[in-house]
């Protein structure tokens, strides 16, 4: 009985530590996720920003400063 015991314990720690090891890995893999998800994130700002920009410039008849800079004006 006890051995029986003895083998079911081990049995227990390796899938403990496998289980460790794959969270362990699982939130290294989110952290990262959410780093990318926050560059999208900043990213989409901007465009929307820009676009918002453009629009206002449109609206109001004038060039955005980015074409209006290329062409020299």
């Amino acid at each position: 009985m006890r051995e029986q015991m003895r083998a079911r314990l081990e049995e227990l720690q390796r899938e403990w530590e496998a289980g460790s090891t794959q969270l362990q890995e699982m939130e290294m893999r989110a952290a990262a996720l959410r780093e990318t998800l926050l560059r999208i994130d900043g990213a989409m700002t901007v465009l929307r920003e820009m676009l918002h920009q453009s629009e206002a410039a449109s609206a109001n008849g004038s060039e955005p400063q980015e074409t209006a800079a290329k062409r020299g004006v």
